[in-house]
């Protein structure tokens, strides 16, 4: 009998008193939409790779970003599909790259959206590297630096409230924390992709994209799958370097790497659920193995338990809109 009454007994009074004493839940205001945005005008195109999902013209991402505020997210996240790709990825910095474009547009009509700018070459080179190569295939570092600091400043310039530089370049945070100091634009946050695997979730991204490898992999640039305190390393340069808010990619595959930087940094981290895993339970719920409102929200809240203070997650729009968030 003893041990009966020491043992931890569940609430059993009903979802609201569950609802009272939760540990973790989650709300629309630590969600974020990314969206794809190519050239054009009056472009909605599915995404064949990312069911829901669609390829946008600037001016209707700000439509789609008028709607995602409406339903209480606060911040869009936006990618880049060029007119045009080359070795160095020059569209990425141009005024009128697609990315720019949107978020001047949607600066004049959303005001009060938090814009967030993927700043990395991949989108816009031909050969699918984050960076500029050699001749022996490699990244050359340093000299994808200048490349991508003028892309962050130009989508600061056009008024990015955040850059979120996901290329992992050793030095990019310090490079573009002082590029955007020397511009005036210092207000600009910086989202650094501190922690960003060299994972075999990404592909529905980089068929949206565009952005696979035309040889190689990233395994010169981005984290071995297989290693863990590297993360909190990577994290505390980026926090040294200036970056305000750091980011685990992914997110579900990662949960003990997202908890240990969570716990250790100083700055908000926040979790990226990407392409695969959005796939891996779209297709999951379409062939009938899973109840798909329930899995979705499990994964999300997964991500809240283990330390994320913000979650960027292609259901962010449609989860707030159905009121879905608990």
């Amino acid at each position: 009998m003893a041990d009966l009454i020491q043992r931890p007994r569940r609430l059993r009074r009903g979802a609201r008193m569950r609802d009272l004493v939760a540990e973790t839940s989650l709300r629309a205001a630590e969600l974020v939409q990314p969206l794809f945005v190519v050239p054009g005008s009056g472009v909605r195109r599915p995404i064949a790779s990312l069911p829901g999902q669609y390829h946008l013209s600037a001016d209707e991402a700000a439509k789609e970003a008028a709607a995602v505020r409406a339903a209480g997210v606060p911040a869009v996240l936006l990618f880049g599909i060029p007119p045009a790709k080359d070795g160095v990825g020059s569209w990425s910095a141009r005024p009128d790259a697609p990315v720019q474009e949107a978020i001047r547009r949607i600066k004049g009509e959303t005001g009060d959206l938090l814009l967030m700018a993927d700043t990395c070459l991949c989108e816009y080179t031909d050969h699918g590297h984050c960076g500029v190569l050699r001749d022996d295939g490699s990244v050359d570092n340093d000299l994808s630096l200048p490349l991508i600091t003028a892309a962050a400043v130009s989508q600061a310039a056009a008024g990015a409230d955040v850059v979120a530089p996901s290329d992992m370049m050793d030095g990019r945070v310090a490079a573009i924390r002082a590029a955007l100091d020397d511009a005036g634009l210092v207000e600009t946050a910086i989202l650094s992709y501190a922690v960003k695997y060299r994972s075999a979730f990404y592909g529905p991204f980089r068929e949206a994209a565009g952005s696979a490898p035309r040889e190689g992999d990233r395994s010169g640039y981005q984290m071995d799958v297989r290693n863990a305190r590297e993360a909190l390393r990577e994290a505390a340069l980026d926090e040294q370097e200036g970056a305000d808010m750091l980011l685990v990619k992914p997110g579900l595959p990662y949960l003990d790497v997202l908890q240990r930087v969570a716990g250790a940094s100083h700055l908000p981290v926040g979790a990226y659920q990407v392409s695969g895993e959005y796939a891996m339970l779209e297709a999951a719920a379409a062939a009938g193995q899973l109840d798909r409102d329930a899995a979705v929200t499990e994964s999300l809240l997964a991500l809240k338990r283990a330390g994320a203070r913000f979650i960027i997650t292609y259901y962010a729009f449609e989860w707030a809109r159905r009121g879905l968030l608990r």
